[in-house]
């Protein structure tokens, strides 16, 4: 049996796809369904059964699952403007901290979501190395939760023994319900298609021309292989960067979608909310070296071809879901 927490969530749903793939359903989606439209990720998904994330701790204390092969947490409250902090404390730090512990308890493999919010402005690098996890000093709440965590394994030894991945600026499909969480790929999307045009934050840093801010862009279906990897490779552990490792613009980005789409581009270049501006990160890249060396070697996307994928196969059409049956 397999786990998915956030399985009904944009990188969770895309690993119960994933699994799908691989020929496993025998799966426990883990979420908070809500008010939100996320059901519709697992309508072409495989699995055995859906548990509240309220529910699925208690009945974990109480040993009502057997056989469990894997953990894959990917629950969280993502939003980075996210403050209040005892929630995040509770639902990021804690509620990882009890599945950790299970794991390491019936031998089950533990992949947790990290984050490159970890980060903070990218001044102290983005070294994932073991040895520079305490210097971090991320910006957001949310970056330090997930901080907190990675620190907590190093404390507690348990580095060699899970896998922490510090996914960088994902994109692709079954991201529609995040609302202002989506990645900038599909909000340019609907901007271009309601509009013509995209709107991006001018630049408030010297170095940096209005839309020259650079991210680390990484597809979607390249992080769920990756961590299908990791499934099956139980003697690699420790934490890793997960991102293309190549810095893009958000021109460039946006660039991109008008090609995909065919169409002439047009950027317009708005001010960035003040209190954004001292928490703006103008520059993300994640070195690979670490996974590279790991004898991972997969391809990944190119932010060109990435785009086109998402863009051509997914938001063109009227159901933009991965299908688990292909």
């Amino acid at each position: 049996m397999h786990i998915v927490t956030g399985g009904a969530g944009f990188i969770g749903s895309g690993f119960v796809y994933q699994l799908n793939r691989m020929g496993i359903t025998d799966i426990i989606v883990v979420d908070n369904l809500g008010l939100t439209e996320k059901w519709k990720n697992l309508v072409n998904l495989k699995f055995k059964d859906y548990i509240h994330k309220d529910d699925f701790i208690p009945r974990l204390e109480r040993k009502e699952f057997d056989n469990v092969e894997s953990v894959i947490h990917m629950g969280a409250c993502s939003s980075t403007t996210e403050r209040n902090a005892d929630y995040l404390m509770m639902n990021n730090l804690n509620y990882s901290k009890s599945l950790a512990r299970f794991c390491l308890n019936a031998n089950a493999r533990f992949i947790n979501a990290s984050s490159a919010a970890t980060y903070g402005d990218g001044s102290l690098g983005f070294s994932d190395s073991h040895e520079h996890i305490s210097k971090l000093k991320p910006l957001n709440m949310y970056g330090f939760s997930k901080q907190l965590f990675d620190l907590w394994l190093q404390r507690k030894g348990l580095l060699s023994k899970v896998v922490s991945l510090k996914f960088f600026n994902v994109y692709g499909p079954n991201e529609y319900h995040k609302e202002d969480m989506q990645s900038v790929v599909r909000k340019a999307f609907r901007q271009i298609q309601g509009e013509g045009k995209v709107r991006l934050f001018k630049s408030y840093h010297p170095e940096y021309d209005h839309g020259e801010q650079k991210r680390d862009f990484v597809y979607l279906k390249d992080c769920l292989k990756v961590m299908a990897w990791f499934l099956e490779t139980r003697e690699i552990n420790g934490i890793f960067n997960l991102g293309y490792g190549k810095a893009k613009t958000w021109n460039e980005l946006v660039l991109a979608v008008f090609n995909a789409m065919g169409m002439k581009p047009e950027i317009e270049y708005i001010e960035m909310p003040e209190h954004l501006r001292g928490k703006y990160q103008y520059y993300t890249c994640a070195p690979m070296d670490k996974l590279n060396s790991s004898g991972c070697g997969i391809r990944f996307h190119s932010l060109q071809e990435g785009i086109k994928d998402y863009v051509q196969n997914y938001l063109m059409h009227h159901d933009p879901y991965l299908d688990g049956g292909n």
